[in-house]
């Protein structure tokens, strides 16, 4: 046995790369089905473009070299054949070279893709994932026991997760000090869920309950990661629990699952002894590999200075990566809460002039809301890109400059990749003349008035978002 072994992990390391895999898997479909209307060569916010104006030092990525949708869709097809690949076992099998090049080929591909993604690739969990998916490549594969160097270096990912986001909301909205966040919170997050208005509607003492139980769970529970067993797994099993519930009362793309996995890792074979007890014979570990093991830690004590620096820190960044490569990276989540949820509503019309007669058609999305009888769906781990940046919009216009005008231009172009975002177009035949945007508020009916409609939500119209244009207004775009 190698000094750096790691003994009785060895359904931890399972777990984890098998979490990670079905994540990267997830990552891969959706870009693949997403990228043309977004980032495509007609997308709102064309690849071609953005590398145009960024070098590759900038934003490393193979698309710097060429970019075509035929090229992105081969990229995103192959990550999502090796990820599944690897989530039913192939890969841990391959001799320990070849299993590392495949974890590497994974990482690299969805790196090229985050890092010309522009603002659809903007978020947390990106970062997240491709840093959970460096240290997949060192975990080994079937032959090899796992690495306790590796083990710790995941731990200390979760640790940056959980008190990350603990530290941003202690130190952002008061809301988090006084225990009240959630009086609005399952109302006015990104994405409600199927469940998140039940959530909503859970006695306020509960909501305070909650809230202080977070705190535990992001400030305190995350020191116990590094402390002997029991104690470490029961921290992070703790953290799983917790991770489950917003899995309920929300969608938040794979935000909660992959901090779920990295939790798994913390939790030894003795956990699940009443179901498996494994019977590892490894072969002996190769000292190349000890050595790539030890050279990573010290890549990672190294980077991790900044991220250090920005949670001791009074003015700590929520989500930021410190290097193109997205490795060590600094986390947090949702440090102010919005009291009031606004939603943008896409409109159309046939009508070249609009008169107090011109009849307006909704555009409806498959995530957000719009059609107050719609029940909220269930969408996470997948990520619907265009809803959420739909939801950044409703809190200021300045979020959706760069891409809104093109969205609207596509509709009027009945565009099918754009088309194929939404859940409804009201224009089959022929594209609209005009389309607008307003802005509604929106809340969720109480249980008396939901008996009485059938509606999930109640709103009142707010303000313009954009007023009606052409297809000639738009020319530019």
């Amino acid at each position: 046995m190698n000094w750096l072994d790691a003994d009785g992990y060895v359904i931890g390391r399972l777990l984890v790369t098998r979490g990670i895999a079905a994540l990267y898997l997830v990552a891969f479909l959706a870009a693949l089905l997403q990228f043309r209307a977004l980032i495509g060569e007609r997308g709102m916010l064309p690849v071609p473009e953005f590398v145009r104006d960024h070098p590759f030092r900038s934003s490393p990525s193979l698309f710097h070299w060429r970019f075509t949708d035929r090229i992105f869709a081969t990229v995103a097809t192959i990550g999502a054949i090796l990820a599944a690949l690897t989530l039913v076992g192939v890969t841990e099998r391959l001799p320990l070279i070849a299993c590392m090049l495949v974890w590497f080929a994974l990482w690299v591909l969805y790196l090229s893709i985050v890092n010309v993604g522009q603002v659809w690739y903007s978020f947390g969990w990106e970062s997240l994932l491709l840093e959970a998916g460096v240290l997949a490549i060192f975990l080994g594969n079937a032959d090899t026991a796992p690495q306790f160097l590796v083990l710790l270096m995941l731990r200390w990912l979760l640790f940056r997760v959980e008190f990350g986001a603990g530290l941003i909301k202690w130190r952002g909205d008061h809301c988090w000090r006084d225990l009240t966040c959630l009086y609005y919170h399952h109302e006015t997050q990104p994405m409600p869920g199927p469940l998140s208005r039940w959530f909503h509607h859970l006695p306020r003492p509960l909501h305070r309950v909650e809230v202080a139980g977070n705190h535990l769970t992001q400030l305190v529970i995350p020191f116990a990661l590094f402390l002997p067993q029991p104690a470490a797994g029961i921290a992070a099993g703790i953290m799983i629990v917790t991770q489950l519930w917003l899995v309920l009362s929300g969608n938040f793309a794979w935000l909660n699952w992959v901090t779920i996995v990295l939790a798994l890792s913390v939790l030894p074979d003795g956990f699940y002894a009443a179901l498996i007890t494994p019977n590892p014979d490894f072969a002996s570990t190769p000292e190349p590999f000890t050595a790539a093991v030890l050279a990573l830690t010290a890549v990672v004590a190294v980077l991790s200075y900044r991220p250090v620096r920005n949670l001791v820190s009074k003015r700590q960044a929520m989500n930021a990566s410190y290097n193109p490569w997205h490795f060590v990276n600094t986390y947090g989540a949702f440090g102010s809460i919005t009291r009031a949820r606004r939603e943008v509503i896409v409109e159309g019309t046939t009508d070249a002039v609009v008169t107090p007669a011109t009849e307006w058609l909704e555009y409806e999305f498959k995530g957000k809301p719009g059609d107050v009888f719609r029940r909220p769906r269930q969408c996470a781990p997948y990520h619907r890109r265009l809803d959420w940046l739909m939801w950044f919009a409703a809190i200021s216009r300045d979020y959706a400059v760069g891409w809104f005008p093109r969205f609207a231009a596509r509709l009027l172009d009945n565009d099918p990749d754009t088309l194929r975002l939404l859940r409804h177009n009201p224009f089959p035949d022929a594209p609209p003349a005009l389309v607008r945007a307003r802005v509604f508020h929106y809340r969720y009916t109480s249980p008396a008035e939901h008996r009485a409609t059938g509606a999930w939500w109640v709103r009142t119209p707010a303000s313009n978002f954009m007023l009606p244009v052409s297809r000639v207004d738009l020319a530019g775009f």
